[in-house]
């Protein structure tokens, strides 16, 4: 019962670890990558669907984006769209495709990117604090049940505390990496 604890509570503390990345994926650094358009969304025949399933979207180069949207009446709908995600560019239309120039990062901006980062950060260690809080929870019910001991109780949650101790360190070493990626020039 307790190593089923234990697996759980890690399996949610890699959930939110892995969630945190996919976030990261939106932020934009001095290279421009398709992923800043991933939470842009068109109305599709009644459908919210992301760009990538209407037309191709490639990073031509490291300040270009060009989005081919695979029926041409999508344009100026995908035009709208991304002008109202306010990506960082203005969507230019040449009829057939849209082209997004991205400037290159100023200082600011870089600074900005470090701190939605951080703040990305912060609900991941938030979010493994509350998976520790729920395995204990389950470990100090099981206590009061008598079902377990007072000292395995004590055992499984000094285990539960290693976990995260191991969770948060890898989260802080990767928000040190990205912040020196993104500070980058």
């Amino acid at each position: 019962m307790l190593d089923e604890i234990n697996t759980d509570c890690e399996t949610k503390m890699q959930a939110s670890t892995d969630h945190m990345l996919r976030d990261f994926k939106t932020l934009r650094t001095g290279k421009v990558t398709t992923s800043v358009l991933d939470n842009v969304k068109i109305d599709y025949y009644g459908t919210m669907t992301s760009l990538d399933q209407v037309g191709s979207v490639i990073a031509t180069d490291a300040t270009t984006i060009v989005v081919n949207p695979w029926e041409k009446n999508l344009i100026a709908s995908i035009e709208n769209a991304i002008s109202k995600a306010n990506v960082g560019a203005t969507p230019n239309n040449d009829g057939e495709q849209i082209k997004l120039f991205f400037p290159a990062m100023t200082v600011e901006q870089r600074q900005e990117s470090v701190k939605q980062m951080k703040g990305m950060g912060e609900h991941a260690k938030v979010s493994i604090r509350n998976d520790r809080k729920n395995a204990n929870d389950k470990i100090k019910k099981l206590e009061k049940d008598k079902e377990i001991t007072a000292d395995e109780s004590k055992t499984a949650q000094d285990a539960i505390q290693k976990i995260t101790d191991k969770y948060s360190a890898k989260i802080e070493q990767i928000l040190k990496d990205k912040e020196v990626e993104i500070l980058k020039v």
